[in-house]
């Protein structure tokens, strides 16, 4: 029998549970409802997140109260991996279904019978995955976490009932999905034991933070055109990939980005990406702030080179990590000869290309110069004796 019953009105629960007879009592409760209005942290109002939090928190909470004197074989709320996976839009989703893993937690506590399925995406469409459009899809997909099928669901959810524990992740993890996510340090921390994090992308991370980073440098020897284009090629290329389309080449770079379908989910993943390409800390309104790709370019150039990259940054960065280099080779007579030709070679190019007259007597001074005289002069002028 079907009866229908708002369970987040505890008068309607108390209703529905009177008038059950005691012929048939009430031997389990199964609590699957759920309602999504995603969006990022800034655009959820009380309203919308009451909406999202009324079916699965109230609704349990007045399950568990109204219930709790009976003897029931199972007590089972079905819970999601954004509360343990975390989601871009999905706040109050996530919290909504935090509440019910620590309402089974209570519940064991207190000795009753409970356990919380967070469950991954099923894929079979319902009232609340029919509007995931096909970027929905690839996203959740690129995050490593394929769709269950209604037989593994299911199976799922009998080993579930059969197993003493308490919360449960019932999802299908594509660990190839998984890996390449690692590279941009994005996975989950419940899911960082399945893959290898690599340590040369952490080191690469926290080195373009410090403003050092492969890009920026790179983008400090390219003239400004060329900046622009490897900085456009960058953003078509996240961008293409946010929305799913098959080439960069689909992404036009006047075009508004509300005009191309983002959205705010897209729009924060978009961010996130940039961030992890780039070492900034970018606004998570940024598509709003800079509506193409065009405008997000000559604002991601001033952001990484606020000076307009001359490509001085480069040549002294470089003559940073050779110091300590010359250091190295000073007691070896014959690897110190070669390297102070090649000094004397290249301090006698950069003198001819000198306009200045004090720099070319310099560089002229140093060809006329005995190894040993070359490398007093360096220790000298570097600060290495």
């Amino acid at each position: 029998e079907a009866v229908a019953c708002d369970v987040a009105d505890r008068a309607s629960v108390e209703g529905l549970l009177a008038g059950i007879g005691s012929e048939r009592p009430l031997s389990a409760v199964v609590h699957a409802a759920g309602v999504l209005d995603d969006g990022v942290v800034e655009s959820l109002t009380p309203e919308r997140v009451d909406k999202v939090l009324r079916p699965k928190v109230d609704a349990a909470l007045h399950l568990h109260e109204l219930t709790r004197g009976l003897d029931l074989s199972a007590f089972v709320v079905f819970s999601s991996a954004s509360s343990n996976f975390g989601g871009g839009g999905q706040a109050n989703y996530a919290a909504a279904n935090a509440f019910l893993d620590a309402l089974a937690h209570q519940r064991r506590g207190l000795g009753l019978p409970a356990i919380s399925l967070a469950w991954g995406m099923w894929e079979q469409r319902s009232e609340m995955t029919g509007e995931l459009g096909e970027a929905d899809l690839q996203r959740i997909a690129r995050a490593g976490l394929n769709a269950l099928t209604s037989e593994e669901g299911l199976a799922l959810f009998d080993d579930a009932l059969r197993a003493d524990e308490t919360v449960l992740v019932p999802t299908h993890v594509d660990l190839g999905a998984l890996r390449v996510q690692a590279r941009t340090g994005e996975v989950p921390a419940l899911l960082r034991g399945l893959v290898r994090v690599p340590r040369r992308r952490v080191a690469a991370s926290e080195t373009t933070r410090s403003g050092t980073g492969s890009l920026r440098d790179r983008l400090a020897g390219l003239s400004a055109a060329d900046q622009y284009r490897a900085l456009l090629d960058l953003v078509r290329v996240q961008v293409a990939t946010v929305l799913g389309h098959g080439s960069p080449e689909a992404v036009e770079p006047d075009m508004a980005f509300k005009d191309m379908g983002f959205d705010s989910l897209t729009t924060v993943e978009l961010r996130n990406r940039l961030n992890t390409e780039t070492g900034l800390r970018l606004s998570a309104v940024l598509v709003f702030d800079h509506p193409t790709p065009t405008a997000l370019v000559d604002h991601l150039r001033e952001e990484l080179l606020p000076d307009g990259g001359t490509g001085e940054p480069v040549v002294f960065a470089e003559l940073d990590k050779l110091e300590p280099l010359l250091s190295n080779v000073m007691d070896d007579a014959e690897v110190r000869t070669q390297v102070a030709e090649r000094l004397k070679e290249l301090l006698e190019r950069l003198g001819e290309a000198a306009d200045s007259g004090s720099t070319a007597e310099v560089a002229e001074r140093i060809g006329s110069s005995s190894n040993d005289e070359l490398f007093a002069f360096i220790d000298n002028e570097l600060g290495l004796s």
